[in-house]
């Protein structure tokens, strides 16, 4: 199961790279209204990244895992995403996404059924933490890309 995630993840990766790649540094500061930009949302993208590989982590490492959420648009906010450069954004996700998913690879089969529960939410497993982080990053990515379908994410699952 580790491997199927560490693919999922890597085929979204080579699936959207070149697109992202081919959005301008212009179009993916703009922004309309008050909504993200694609850099903002990209790197909302970095931040899920960084507060999941923390979760995924502790989950493979200890009995159970219990976080918090984290502030989305505080975060978004704070890092300045709208002011850095899409290449160098896109760069990072992919590097930091490749990372994730050489780590995914790496974590035994019996730990993807930890516990795990962030903020409030339903206790779910290390497996669902995985794949609602992958489901999560299309959901973006498909906006981002102004896809004609846009994966539908759930709305009560862990950020």
């Amino acid at each position: 199961m580790s491997a199927e995630l560490a693919q999922l993840l890597q085929n979204s990766i080579e699936r959207d790279l070149p697109c992202l790649l081919s959005v301008s540094e212009s179009v993916a500061g703009e922004k309309i209204g008050a909504a993200w930009s694609r850099k903002e949302e990209l790197g909302h993208l970095i931040d899920s990244a960084s507060n999941n590989h923390l979760r995924f982590v502790r989950a493979a490492l200890e009995a159970e895992f219990h976080g918090p959420p984290y502030d989305q648009n505080g975060s978004v906010t704070i890092h300045g995403y709208q002011e850095l450069s899409w290449a160098g954004l896109v760069e990072f996700w992919k590097q930091y996404n490749n990372f994730l998913r050489q780590f995914i690879l790496r974590i035994p089969e019996a730990k993807l059924q930890t516990p795990c529960q962030v903020g409030s939410g339903a206790r779910v497993t290390l497996h669902f933490l995985i794949q609602d982080y992958i489901v999560h990053m299309q959901h973006h990515l498909d906006h981002i890309l102004r896809r004609a379908v846009v994966t539908q994410y759930p709305q009560n699952t862990p950020k």
